[in-house]
């Protein structure tokens, strides 16, 4: 029989080798995670989208873009305020902090139907560039995944490129966009909803 010590020391050696544990919060972290939540999975606000998972190199990305003006703080003007005081350091560490996060499941509900539909869209116009977040290529990939995002903050986001409040890194992204019509909104944001993660 093991003793009770050993199994102590067992269960404290998985806590530090555990993939959410492996690197340690730096400070600016405590700030960012007053609306992402230091797992990175959104706290509050439906809008507040999820980050945890997203390759290191894709949310360092997102962050220039909002302090370049790529991506214009419509309805998030924290999120400007607060990255246009990061210094390129903390830009790295937030980064790879909320990129060694799992991601779970949003565990939103959604339309089955509309979650179909929105499997076949993905696959026409999304899949070469977004993967799911346990995707095994998912950091080779050139955007970053929407599996498991929050429905509303999906919603603001294509709708912010629609509206021209987002600019497409990528020409070949907004010519994917410009072929969606306006019904497919609902069904690609039920498809990337029901996203359930292994865990």
């Amino acid at each position: 029989m093991c003793h009770p010590r050993i199994h102590l020391l067992l269960a404290c050696f998985a806590l530090l080798v555990s993939p959410a544990s492996v690197i340690a919060a730096p400070a600016i972290v405590d700030t960012c995670a007053e609306c992402h939540g230091a797992d990175g999975m959104g706290r509050g606000l439906a809008m507040v989208p999820v980050i945890a998972g997203i390759p290191a190199a894709h949310i360092e990305q997102a962050i220039y873009a909002y302090v370049d003006g790529a991506r214009r703080c419509v309805r998030e003007p924290r999120m400007c305020e607060t990255v246009a005081a990061l210094s390129e350091i903390e830009v790295a560490e937030v980064a790879e902090y909320f990129a060694a996060q799992v991601r779970g499941s949003s565990h939103e509900e959604f339309n089955k139907d509309l979650a179909a539909e929105g499997e076949v869209l993905h696959k026409q116009h999304c899949s070469n560039c977004h993967l799911p977040p346990d995707h095994e290529s998912v950091a080779d990939a050139i955007g970053y995944p929407l599996h498991g995002q929050r429905s509303e903050y999906l919603r603001y986001a294509i709708e912010a490129y629609f509206a021209g409040d987002r600019e497409a890194l990528l020409e070949a992204m907004a010519e994917q966009i410009r072929q969606l019509k306006a019904g497919d909104l609902g069904a690609l944001v039920n498809y990337y909803s029901s996203y359930r993660s292994a865990d």
